[in-house]
């Protein structure tokens, strides 16, 4: 529910301009509009809500969508309306860095500005009481607004630039709404207004708004072999009246059939197979598309999206390297298991990486720290590429990193002509090379950037820390810890694939896993510390691999141990993504460190597949208890986003 104002002081034509836009306030959904030409009772009206503000000068001519998309926006809390227009003389020059609104003021004074306030933004909640201290400091003539007294120059631009670029100045983090295939211009006199009518009647709102359904920018097979013909499924699911997370679990059903077909083996299931999971894929594009055409979205739909993504694709793996098994591979489900741990340890720093990135950019790029180095000029160059849409280096750039839509393409295209095992290999090939190019490139770029992100959250909680490593004491250099526990791991398990060592190395491994605990609460503000989740989890993964095979545990079952791990990780990080509170019982999975333990007391004792299957199960009923208790009982608990809401890397396409 949203609260609509048209503000009217300094607008030509206000009141005329500002009836219009309060009618289409309320065809774009605000149940509340006031029109108001005195910023005192602008402050007064923000103070009264609970709920975000939609805000707008009378000087704006739009399409409705524009103004519903901008009340809708869910990329932030508080969003602006950003346009391509030169900056005019007493408009907002404003300048963007991943979305982000950067700096914000007169067209001298923001260098490299990338496009004009468009007059109109979405204030969230936490921002009210900014807006109406802005507000009240422009009403008091702290800030000078308007048409000076002589000289016909503008001083500071209409109350509604002014206000946006103090809630910019004074740290709002805001986030900037572009508009595309629609039309929103300001306008100073008659002449302009009756162009901008003219712009605006010439486009078909709602076939603008179902080609706006589909990503700006997308992955290359996504582009060309689905988004050419998604929208008109978009079209159809919206007619039918299906909601995003209705096709989002018929897209999950898809993925299992194509799951059981390469399980099931021989070539027509394997083709058939192959054709299910692209069709699923396709429906994984819909589920995002029909949410922005609709305009319904929601955190759980969100949340939702990212777990189905995950869980789609590793069941399709265990499918593949259970068909591999059967048809006489041995080492089938092992191709499976590093598949999954690979990728999930992969989605870990595209996490926390674009976190790392969205931190950089909103911090001065002197606080920042950037010296020029490698680094730095990697960061230009990546730049210039992105720029360069369409061009064979940024498809190749955006190709090379294998994205979801590269990886189902391959798994379909190899298993349908080859099998499960081709199938597997050539995944974890192309992702293992994608990691080592990703992870050298973003470890340059992020030793240049000199700043921390998870030194602006709770470390212990995205670490997934137990009750034993908060209890230990403090050790600083988390990184080297985390990476020496994840290198004893990996040991561990080289061990037990080729020499059987005894089971007491468990207890040397663990002691050294357990080092990592010592970083648990010590800072995590280094360059590189956004690399400690990803540490993490492939310390905790390897390691219950490595008990499974000392423990001649099967195959299937250190498979679904490892994937309800990952159930209970990328619940965390969507959980970021979505500013929703930590799972209701996270306590009780008993951290990373807390797990280890009790695999390794069971392989001790010579239980190891009792203790796995166990724990496993336990895992996952906190994981289905935790959800239904974060989005059922209490889904009004809100996090506050302290580091903004983070891109989380294992998010789909749609």
């Amino acid at each position: 529910m949203t609260l609509a104002i048209v503000l009217t002081a300094d607008a030509p034509a206000g009141g005329a301009l500002g009836e219009r836009l309060a009618a289409q306030c309320r065809r774009a959904g605000a149940d509340e509009v006031h029109v108001v030409g005195d910023l005192r009772e602008l402050a007064d009206l923000v103070e009264a809500t609970t709920e975000p503000v939609l805000l707008a000068g009378a000087d704006l001519v739009a399409h409705t969508a524009v103004l519903r998309h901008l009340a809708t926006s869910p990329v932030g809390p508080t969003v602006a309306l950003v346009l391509t227009d030169p900056p005019a003389r007493g408009r907002t020059a404003v300048r963007e860095d991943r979305g982000q609104i950067v700096a914000a003021g007169a067209p001298d004074e923001v260098d490299g500005a990338t496009g004009t306030f468009g007059g109109a933004l979405r204030v969230g909640t936490a921002d009210l009481p900014a807006l109406a201290a802005a507000a009240r400091s422009v009403a008091a003539g702290v800030v000078p607004v308007g048409p000076a007294p002589a000289g016909g120059t503008v001083v500071g631009g209409p109350a509604v630039d002014r206000l946006f670029a103090d809630l910019a100045a004074g740290g709002t983090l805001t986030f900037a709404h572009r508009v595309r295939l629609l039309v929103a211009h300001r306008v100073g006199d008659a002449a302009e207004l009756a162009a901008a009518e003219a712009a605006v009647a010439s486009v078909d709102e709602d076939r603008a708004e179902l080609r706006l359904s589909v990503k700006e920018r997308d992955d290359f097979f996504t582009t060309f072999f689905v988004s050419t013909w998604s929208p008109y499924v978009t079209k159809a699911a919206a007619r039918l009246r299906l909601s995003p997370t209705t096709v989002t679990m018929i897209s999950v059903a898809f993925a299992v059939a194509a799951a059981v077909l390469f399980g099931a083996g021989g070539r027509p299931a394997l083709v058939t197979g192959a054709v299910l999971l692209y069709l699923g894929f396709v429906l994984d594009c819909v589920d995002g598309q029909l949410a922005r055409y609709t305009r319904t979205f929601s955190a759980w739909g969100g949340w939702l999206d990212t777990m189905a993504d995950r869980a789609k694709e590793y069941v399709v793996y265990a499918g593949l390297g259970y068909g591999a098994t059967q048809a006489g591979f041995r080492y089938g489900w092992a191709l499976a298991i590093a598949a999954m741990t690979l990728q999930t340890v992969r989605h870990m720093t595209d996490t926390w990486y674009g976190a790392l990135h969205d931190e950089a950019a909103r911090r001065p790029k002197a606080a920042a720290g950037g010296g020029g180095g490698i680094g730095d000029r990697l960061s230009a160059a990546s730049n210039r590429v992105q720029a360069d849409t369409g061009s064979v280096t940024y498809w190749l750039k955006r190709t090379v990193v294998f994205p979801i839509g590269e990886r189902w393409a391959l798994v379909a295209v190899v298993a349908a002509l080859f099998d499960q095992r081709a199938a597997l290999i050539a995944v974890l090939t192309w992702g293992v090379l994608a990691f080592a190019y990703t992870g050298a490139l973003r470890t340059l770029r992020s030793r240049s950037m000199r700043v921390g992100v998870l030194d602006t959250v709770d470390a212990t909680l995205h670490r997934d820390d137990g009750p034993l490593a908060r209890a230990l004491p403090v050790v600083r250099r988390p990184l080297v810890l985390a990476m020496l526990a994840a290198l004893a791991a990996a040991v561990l398990l080289l061990a037990a694939l080729t020499v059987d060592p005894p089971r007491w190395s468990v207890v040397v491994a663990l002691a050294v896993l357990l080092v990592a605990g010592l970083g648990g609460r010590a800072p995590h503000g280094a360059a590189l510390d956004w690399l400690v989740p990803a540490a993490l989890r492939a310390a905790e993964y390897l390691f219950a691999i490595a008990v499974g095979v000392l423990g001649d545990v099967p195959a299937w079952v250190i498979f679904g141990y490892v994937f309800v791990l990952t159930l209970h990780h990328y619940d965390l990080t969507a959980r970021l993504e979505k500013r929703k509170v930590a799972p209701p019982l996270r306590a009780a999975t008993l951290g990373w460190e807390g797990r280890s333990v009790v695999l390794a007391l069971a392989a001790i004792a010579g239980i190891a597949e009792i203790g796995m299957v166990t724990l496993g199960l336990y895992l996952l009923v906190l994981f289905v208890a935790s959800v239904a208790l974060a989005w059922v009982v209490l889904p009004g608990r809100v996090a506050r986003p302290t580091a903004g809401p983070v891109r989380a890397g294992g998010g789909g396409p749609g």
